[in-house]
């Protein structure tokens, strides 16, 4: 009985994480380029009171042993990059990747963090940058003179300016991917960067080598489904209810056991 007490408990306290999660992933639902979670668990080590195959007899064994549980533990936290859906937004600065990689973004301290987030904005110098003001790599800087943008399937950006005939271009976005993109560790803010797990990143042209092709004026929505969240939370929520009323079982028998009299 007091076993059952701490694996109880390792259920309550699995299931309080695994809440955790799930109201992130709930409260970023309308968050651009968010990738939703999902906690992993694990069983823990068994007690072995009789072990399987033990010789009952002359000519016998024990076909099953008796091995009981110490509860549960929680394994791993893991970003699902599965796509999300698109929505048109229509204007020239909004980009969203068709398949695999990442925007490549040049935090302050000089440290390359990717996103899967296009929401993307231009700065009183023309760059393009994130809405922190983020520099988007390599870096662009959009002419004063220019009345539209156009940026291609494959990162070409281009402009016309006041008075030419044709379109000039002035650079070309790059895309990353890694081999684990679960392994990267998330900062917030729609970035990531890569760790051991990850891999380093594999630097390339949109929609070449892996890599998806870039859509302009669009935007990818986050990866969470309302839904699937309410059913994950509700089956979450009645674990915890029965693992605490196991703690409340196992401490009524123990009531019971402190209360036999001779």
């Amino acid at each position: 009985m007091i076993r059952s007490l701490w694996t109880a408990a390792s259920g309550m306290q699995a299931q309080s994480l695994n809440i955790d999660v799930i109201s992130n992933n709930l409260a970023n639902v309308n968050t651009t380029g968010f990738k939703r979670s999902r906690a992993d668990f694990q069983d823990l080590l068994y007690e072995t009171l009789r072990a399987a195959g033990t010789a009952s007899g002359d000519d016998s064994e024990v076909p099953s042993g008796i091995e009981v549980g110490h509860g549960t533990r929680p394994a791993a936290v893991q970003k699902v990059f599965i796509q999300g859906d698109y929505q048109q937004t229509e204007n020239e600065l909004d980009l969203a990747i068709e398949g695999n990689g990442f925007f490549q973004i040049l935090q302050p301290s000089g440290e390359v963090a990717y996103s899967r987030a296009g929401s993307f904005k231009m700065d009183s110098q023309g760059r393009i940058v994130t809405s922190d003001g983020y520099l988007l790599e390599p870096d662009i800087t959009i002419p004063s003179d220019a009345v539209s943008l156009s940026v291609g399937i494959d990162g070409t950006v281009s402009v016309q300016r006041t008075g030419a005939a044709e379109p000039s271009e002035i650079g070309s976005l790059t895309l990353a991917r890694f081999i684990n993109p679960a392994g990267l560790h998330s900062l917030g803010r729609n970035l990531f960067v890569p760790t051991a797990a990850s891999g380093e990143a594999i630097e390339g042209t949109p929609g070449e080598d892996g890599l998806g092709t870039i859509s302009q004026g669009f935007l990818e929505m986050s990866n969470v489904s309302v839904v699937d969240e309410m059913v994950s939370m509700i089956t979450a929520q009645r674990a915890y209810e029965i693992n605490s009323k196991t703690i409340q079982t196992a401490d009524e028998m123990l009531q019971a056991a402190n209360n036999v009299k001779r």
